[in-house]
């Protein structure tokens, strides 16, 4: 299961993993560190059943000052950039391709991260439209590349969170384009 929490400007972003108790409970800690409205999304597979989202709202007590974020396709993370090719196509799938880099040079030993080279996580900004995307498979290499075919539901602009694995520690990148127009 995944939830992924975050806050309606969407500042905040958590890609959590809960643990589920033999009682068949799903929990996970979770700690946010401003106040305001955020939204949890739980994303899982039942048992024989199909692919499921689950939204729902929630207030964390404090002060609230809403950020916003300018259009970037580059993104810095700990010394990594990330740099975004391709364009988010409303209503098709779309490939894109994130690129990770380490002091000017390429990552070619990205480590799995729950089985895949990165996990992609796009929100709608406004209403935060929720789509989460693994790589699509073409490339077999351990980076620099890590390729994803996205399907965005409406024009706008989108968040992308890029959560990728290297030297043990998992990084999120973070991205906001508008959707484009295609081939």
């Amino acid at each position: 299961m995944h939830l992924i929490v975050v806050r309606r400007d969407s500042a905040g972003f958590q890609h959590l993993h809960p643990e589920m108790s033999a009682d068949g409970t799903w929990s996970v800690p979770l700690t946010v560190s401003a106040g305001g409205s955020y939204r949890a999304f739980a994303d899982f597979a039942p048992t024989n059943g199909e692919p499921t989202t689950l939204g729902v709202d929630l207030s964390a007590p404090g002060a609230y000052e809403p950020l916003t974020h300018a259009a970037t396709r580059i993104a810095q993370v700990d010394g990594y950039t990330v740099e975004l090719t391709g364009d988010l196509v409303a209503g098709q799938a779309a490939p894109i391709t994130l690129a990770i880099s380490r002091d000017g040079a390429p990552v070619t030993d990205l480590q799995p991260h729950l089985g895949a080279y990165g996990h992609l996580v796009a929100l709608r900004e406004g209403d935060l439209a929720y789509l989460h995307v693994h790589p699509d498979g073409s490339a077999a290499a351990a980076g620099p590349q890590v390729s994803f075919v996205a399907e965005v539901p409406s024009a706008g602009r989108y968040r992308l969170f890029l959560d990728f694995r290297h030297d043990g520690a998992v990084r999120t990148a973070e991205l906001t384009v508008p959707t484009g127009h295609g081939p």
